[in-house]
C-alpha cells in the first residue's frame, strides 16, 4: 500500500492513520525501523513536524517506539492501545497538533505581552515576577517547570485587560495538558533548555516591568519561536543540549 498525500485538516491525525495501517497490513514488521521523519514527510508531501507530531502520537498510543539517536521502530502488537491518544487534557474535544499550537501561541501571545506591557500595573507585575521564581526554585530542584512557566503566562494574560485573551492563553494551557504534548516535551526538555526558557521568560518580564510594549512582543514572539525550535530539533540533538 503506497503512502498517499493529505489533506492539511488535521494534519497529524491523517498521517498517524497512514503509518498505523500499514503497520497493521504487516508493511512494517514489529520490531522494524520505519523511514526517517524526512524521508515520511517527503513521500506524503506533508512538513517534518506535522510528521512528529504523528509519530508522536503513536508513540503514545504503543504503535511505535522513539529511540533518541537510533530510529522510529514498530512495537508489537501487545504493547498497542486500541483507543487513539488524544491531543489534550480539557475535554472540549480540540485536536490540535502541539507544535501548531505553538506557532499559535506566538501569534497570540506575543499581543498579549505587548498589551500586558502597556496596562499591567504593580500587582499584576509582581504576579508575573513570582511566577518567574517559581520557575526558577523548580529547575534549581530538577523539577520540569510546567507549574510555573502556566502561571507565568497566565499572569502575562491576566495582565494585559482583556478577558477573551486571558481565557484563550488558559485554553491553550488546556491543550498542552496532554499525552502528546507530554510525550514531546520528554524527548525535546532538558535542564539545559529549561534554562534558556528562563532567559527568555526573564526578557519578557523586563520589557514589561519597562511598559514597553514592542520590546515585550517581541520578547514573547523570540521566545516562543525558540521553544518551537527546540521543539522540531533533529532526533539526534535531543535531550544533547
Amino acid at each position: 500500500m503506497p503512502l498517499q498525500a493529505v489533506e492539511s485538516s488535521r494534519l497529524y491525525r491523517q498521517i498517524a492513520e497512514q503509518v498505523r495501517e500499514l503497520i497493521a497490513q504487516g508493511e512494517f514488521a514489529p520490531g522494524s525501523r520505519l523511514p526517517a521523519e524526512r524521508d515520511l514527510a517527503k513521500q506524503l508531501g506533508v512538513s517534518r513536524p506535522s510528521v512528529r507530531e504523528a509519530l508522536i502520537a503513536l508513540e503514545v498510543e504503543g504503535w511505535v517506539e522513539v529511540r533518541i539517536g537510533s530510529g522510529i521502530y514498530v512495537q508489537d502488537a501487545r504493547q498497542r492501545s486500541s483507543t487513539r491518544a488524544p491531543a489534550n487534557g480539557n475535554g472540549t474535544g480540540t485536536d490540535w497538533g502541539p507544535l501548531e499550537l505553538m506557532h499559535a501561541r506566538e501569534l497570540v501571545e506575543g499581543e498579549v505581552a505587548a498589551l500586558a506591557a502597556r496596562n499591567a500595573r504593580k500587582p499584576q507585575i509582581q504576579r508575573i515576577a513570582s511566577a518567574l521564581a517559581q520557575m526558577q526554585d523548580e529547575v534549581a530542584a530538577g523539577i520540569v517547570p510546567r507549574a510555573g512557566d502556566e502561571a507565568f503566562h497566565n499572569a502575562i494574560a491576566d495582565g494585559c485587560g482583556n478577558e477573551v485573551l486571558s481565557d484563550t492563553v488558559r485554553g491553550y494551557w488546556h491543550a498542552r495538558r496532554g499525552p502528546i504534548s507530554e510525550r514531546l516535551g520528554d524527548h525535546f526538555e532538558n535542564p539545559p533548555s529549561w534554562q534558556r526558557a528562563l532567559a527568555e521568560h526573564g526578557a519578557v518580564l523586563d520589557a514589561i516591568r519597562a511598559h514597553d510594549p514592542a520590546a515585550a512582543r517581541a520578547a514573547m514572539q523570540q521566545h516562543l519561536r525558540k521553544a518551537y525550535t527546540r521543539y522540531s530539533a533533529s532526533w539526534r540533538r535531543a535531550n544533547q543540549s
